[in-house]
């Protein structure tokens, strides 16, 4: 356990650090994108494959994320001109 705890929390590490100057449509977009893989393994794991889960998951969190992210663009655009 501890042989993957270390690189594990490695990782965590530099993927936190590299996510500190994004605008919102990128954090959007990625915690879309890693809820829909968590989803997707959970879901893959269920049907026998972790990885399809989770591959196909994220690829539709993040384009979740970023749908989102537009429509509360949009929004606060229209709510900005009337």
């Amino acid at each position: 356990m501890k042989r993957f705890l270390i690189p594990f929390a490695a990782v965590v590490l530099i993927a936190t650090a590299g996510c500190s100057g994004m605008d919102n449509t990128q954090q959007r977009t990625l915690s879309g994108g890693a809820a829909g893989a968590v989803g997707g393994a959970i879901g893959g794991a269920i049907t026998g494959c972790i990885w399809c889960g989770a591959v196909v998951g994220g690829a539709l969190g993040a384009a979740g994320g970023y749908i989102v992210d537009q429509v509360n663009k949009n929004d606060q655009a229209n709510k900005n001109t009337n």
